[in-house]
């Protein structure tokens, strides 16, 4: 088994109004990362890798869920 990462094969489209990108691009810069991309595969590595909230609720619509409201405000 080798330790190099998988290839990227699929594509994610996802859809962020002007202030969910902004927080997004400012914590990129803040943290020097190299794009975009990287940055958002790292926050929801961080995300998926963290006990700290509860369980999403369910019966909710895509749009209760945002990227600038943190969860345990939800």
């Amino acid at each position: 088994m080798t330790d190099e990462p998988s290839k990227r094969t699929e594509k994610l489209q996802l859809l962020l109004s002007d202030e969910e990108l902004a927080a997004i691009d400012d914590w990129r810069f803040e943290h020097r990362m190299p794009s975009r991309a990287a940055a958002i595969r790292e926050l929801i590595s961080r995300g998926l890798h963290t006990g700290e909230f509860k369980d999403p609720a369910t019966g909710k619509s895509t749009r209760d869920y945002a990227v600038v409201t943190p969860p345990d405000e939800r």
